[in-house]
Parts: structure tokens; C-alpha cells; sequence
């Protein structure tokens, strides 16, 4: 496992991840991603779109506004719940989340737990009292900032979901059970943004609230945590031996859930949450029922028996993936650093590449092969920067599988060099089996 310096040096490095606002000195806890982070981060997006939506007959898209009614989230309970332990040191007035500052607190630790635990800062033991920090952003809607005006920036895109939830029940009235998925931003005011993307400002989830008959749960739990476990290990390719499940405590799980596993990773800083499955019972379509005045009952086609549905929440963060991906892509060697990502979510699978810069028939012969492979592929980059040892050493950092080099043979026999990326080998092919 690599360091995190050493990730962050490369996606920046290469294009991957950049601070935010970096030009002014950045703003904590905010990322821009480069051209290779973009294609990195549509890639994975479209493959748990793939898996959990266009593979199923169950399971439809939903994409809500960022900015929602805000009786939203006291029907949700965020305005009330949805804080952090923030403690102030009395010396630098450094905040930090007064559960990070010792790996066995818990979210309820108090002034008397830090009495022997000083500032990361200034080293000194000088805390105020421990007191809830809502992270919510919030803004004003409208011409006039006052109390009436008040927004908020949605801390997750779960409430979206739920709040069109008797809009698709009466538009697509789908069988039980059945699931709502959306990918989207959400924004968080964390205290103590760090660790890279893995805790930050302004984040990327992908969720499914899927609704199913109460006495059902635990079965569609089960299979909802398989499917899961297939997605992070088959699809994306993170090793089976690097995910660990861990039962949260009833003291320790959100207000909404009656059960939660989260599923944590060995990331480079340490073994940390990854994902979660939630069990949130009926809470969020009884509050928004409660607080709309609406009927959210679902009528059973069949029997004609109406009841309120369960609900069983996966869900995902896409900056942790990708912080997941390339921890377990990278990789060190005597001679290079490579980047061994899956072929379906390498930025580039081919590049494409003239032996010699000056010399134009084999400029003409590559870009001519150029074009045949971007038919094909779409994802196809060209390089002819450098010697040609160069370019492999940069590709083998990018990700890219295969580096097809077009040489004085080529003009002889249609044949060129494919340069793999895993184990530098090469072979010789025709162009007409690329």
C-alpha cells in the first residue's frame, strides 16, 4: 500500500486531482479534478449506474434539486441531528472534532475525555467545552437575506429521493419491491476537512432507497449487501481481503437506522468507512408524511393492502472509491511508478504512438491508426512528446493498458508494437487485429 503523499503527488502530478481554488492558495476541503480525474470519475459513476439501474428491472434514476424546500430537513432531522463534536483549544483556537482526537473515542466524548489529550497544533491542553456543530450550508433563496429566505446546500441526496417518492409511485406505480437511485453533490461543513478526497467539503454520492414490504427486510438486506460486495470486488476490482464489514452499534448508528454495516477499506490511512448499508425502517416516508400532510401509502396491486413501505438504504461515496481505486492501482518499482487500473476505467485504454516525431510518414501512418482505434474506442489518447521510454514511463503513471508504437515496419508490413502496461512486454500485431 502506497502513501498518501505519494497518491496526492501523482494526481496532481499527472492531472488526476488538484486543490480547489489553487491558483489563490486553495480553500480547504475542496478538490477540482483534471482531465484524467474527470474520465476516472465518470468512469466508475457509469459503471455503479450500469450495475445498480440499467442492469435492473427494479431500480430507477431520480435526479433532484440541490436545493430543496427547507422543512425538508426538519422532516429529515438534520436541522436537529446532523452535527459533529466540535472543541475549540483555548490556545491557538484551532476546532477540531473532538471524536477524531483519539482513535477510541466515541461521538459522545465530552471535556473530561480530553483532559490528557493535547492540540494536534500547538500541543497544549486547553479545550473548551464540547458543544454540536451543524454542518449544514446554508444560503439565502430570493432578493431579501432574512429568517423567511433561509436554504440549505443538501448535506445528501438521500432526502431527494424520498421526496419523489409518491411522484414515481403515480407515475410508474412499480411493484414492491422496488428501488430509487440518484447520483449528486452533496456539501457538508466539516470542521476538519483531511485526508485528501476521503473527508471534504463538497462531495459526489450515488445512493438507492429501496422500498420493500416490512416483514421483508432482513431478506432484501441481504441481498442488497451481496450485490454490494460484487460491485466493489468484480466490477471495480478492489481485493476481497482489503473490505471488512463492521456491525454498528445501535449507540453509534444515525437516527434513522434500526441497522447499519458499514463496509470499511484499507485505505493508505488506516481502515476507514468506505460505504454503508442502512436499514431506515419507515422514519423518512412516516416524517414526510407527517410534516406534507400527504398520504404515502403504497396500495398493494393484488390484495389492495395499503401500507407504509421499509426502506433499505446502500450507500456510496464516489470520492472514496476513488481514493479506494488508486491506492490499490498504485504501485512502485525499480524503475517506474504505474498505475494498474482496470481496463473499463483507465482514462485511456490506448496510446497511440510515432517511433520518431520528425518523421512525417510515420506521423501520418500513427494518426491514421489513431483514428481507426477512436472509432472503435473512444478513449484513445495521442503522445508524441519525448523519446518513446518517456511516454511509456508517463502512461504507466496515467493508467493507460496498451502503448501502440507505429515504426519504420509499419510502413513495410501494416504491423506495430503494443507495449503493455502491467508487465512492460511487447508484441508484434497487425493493425487489423488491434
Amino acid at each position: 500500500m502506497t502513501s498518501l503523499d505519494n497518491l496526492v503527488s501523482l494526481c496532481k502530478r499527472r492531472g488526476f486531482i488538484f486543490p480547489g481554488s489553487d491558483i489563490y492558495g486553495g480553500m480547504a476541503g475542496t478538490w477540482d479534478y483534471g482531465p484524467l480525474g474527470v474520465a476516472l470519475k465518470r468512469k466508475v459513476k457509469e459503471a455503479w449506474w450500469n450495475y445498480f439501474v440499467e442492469s435492473r428491472d427494479d431500480i430507477f434514476g431520480v435526479d433532484a434539486a440541490i436545493l430543496m424546500n427547507p422543512t425538508t430537513w426538519v422532516a429529515s432531522g438534520h436541522t436537529k441531528t446532523f452535527s459533529d463534536p466540535l472543541v475549540e483549544c483555548k490556545e491557538c483556537h484551532g476546532r477540531f472534532r473532538a471524536d477524531k482526537l483519539r482513535p477510541d473515542f466515541t461521538a459522545n466524548v465530552s471535556a473530561d475525555d480530553l483532559k490528557d489529550v493535547p492540540c494536534p497544533t500547538c500541543k497544549k491542553i486547553a479545550w473548551s467545552e464540547v458543544r454540536p456543530f451543524n454542518m449544514m450550508f446554508e444560503t439565502h433563496v430570493g432578493p431579501v437575506s432574512d429568517s423567511s429566505s433561509v436554504a440549505y446546500l443538501r448535506p445528501e441526496t438521500a432526502q431527494g429521493i424520498f421526496t419523489n417518492y409518491k411522484n414515481v409511485v403515480d407515475t410508474l406505480y412499480p411493484d414492491l419491491p422496488f428501488g430509487l437511485a440518484q447520483q449528486g453533490k452533496a456539501f457538508r461543513n466539516e470542521i476538519s476537512p483531511r485526508d485528501f478526497i476521503f473527508r471534504d467539503r463538497e462531495c459526489e454520492q450515488m445512493e438507492i432507497e429501496y422500498f420493500v414490504r416490512p416483514e421483508n427486510w432482513e431478506e432484501e438486506f441481504e441481498k442488497l449487501r451481496k450485490m454490494c460486495h460484487d460491485f466493489l470486488e468484480n466490477v471495480i476490482g478492489l481485493p476481497e481481503g482489503m473490505i471488512h464489514e463492521e456491525e454498528v452499534p445501535a449507540e453509534d448508528r444515525a437516527h434513522y437506522s434500526k441497522r447499519t454495516v458499514d463496509v470499511n477499506f484499507d485505505f493508505p490511512i488506516g481502515t476507514d468507512e468506505l460505504m454503508g448499508i442502512a436499514y431506515r425502517t419507515d422514519f423518512d416516508l412516516k416524517n414526510i408524511a407527517d410534516h406534507s400532510g400527504k398520504n404515502l401509502d403504497y396500495r398493494d396491486k393484488i390484495t389492495g393492502e395499503t401500507f407504509l413501505p421499509h426502506v433499505i438504504e446502500p450507500s456510496f461515496g464516489v470520492e472514496r472509491l476513488l481514493m479506494a481505486i488508486l491506492s490499490v492501482a498504485y504501485a512502485e518499482e525499480k524503475d517506474r511508478t504505474v498505475l494498474r487500473l482496470p481496463e473499463s476505467l483507465a482514462p485511456y485504454r490506448f496510446c497511440v504512438s510515432p517511433l520518431l516525431k520528425n518523421k512525417p510518414e510515420l506521423v501520418e501512418k500513427a494518426k491514421e491508426v489513431h483514428k481507426k482505434l477512436r472509432e472503435k474506442y473512444i478513449n484513445v489518447t495521442w503522445d508524441d512528446s519525448g523519446n518513446i521510454g518517456k511516454r511509456y514511463k508517463k502512461q504507466d503513471e496515467i493508467g493507460t493498458p496498451y502503448c501502440v508504437v507505429i515504426d519504420f515496419e509499419t510502413l513495410e508490413n501494416n504491423t506495430v508494437t503494443v507495449r503493455s502496461r502491467d508487465d512492460a512486454s511487447q508484441v508484434r500485431t497487425k493493425i487489423s487485429d488491434l
